[in-house]
């Protein structure tokens, strides 16, 4: 009976080893699948009309006094379907594109990812603009850049870039 009892503790205390050399090695191969995909990258896309609108309409309903909200909302509310309207015939799309450029210009990889992922939903009258902090630095990496930029131009495409 004792051999018995002897035994299961062992099997307990090797069942645990193993399941805690298991558990740390999960660990390890999910941080690395993290980090893979982390290091791919991501492009956020942000309506940022949608938001400033928002703000416009709360400043407006602060300061329009309480007698008079009624009539500014409806007063909004035609505004917003007359700009339905516009917005369906005529849709320009501005893209904006930050650029956090170094001395070896290594942001230029994700620029031009950037740039390639915006060509191919622009149309002409679309705009992009890219804003660009820059210490300055080396030639060949900020010329990579410019021609990343004359992608755009080369489609007819409006291109503003604010440093």
């Amino acid at each position: 009976m004792e051999f018995i009892s002897d035994y299961g503790l062992f099997l307990a205390k090797a069942l645990t080893i193993v399941f805690s050399v298991l558990l740390i090695m999960f660990f390890f191969f999910a941080s690395n699948q993290r980090s893979k995909i982390g290091a791919e990258g991501r492009i956020e896309v942000k309506k940022l009309n949608e938001a400033l609108d928002s703000v416009t309409d709360s400043l407006k309903t602060a300061i329009v006094p309480s007698s008079a909200q009624k009539q500014e909302r409806k007063r909004q509310k035609k505004e917003r379907r007359i700009k339905a309207k516009r917005a369906e015939e005529v849709k320009v799309k501005a893209f904006v594109i930050d650029f956090k450029g170094d001395v070896q210009a290594s942001a230029v990889t994700s620029l031009r990812e950037e740039i390639t992922a915006v060509l191919a939903v622009a149309e002409e009258g679309d705009e992009v603009l890219v804003r660009l902090e820059s210490p300055g630095g080396v030639v060949h990496g900020y010329g990579l850049a410019a021609s990343q930029l004359k992608r755009v131009r080369n489609k007819s495409i409006r291109l503003t870039v604010s440093v």
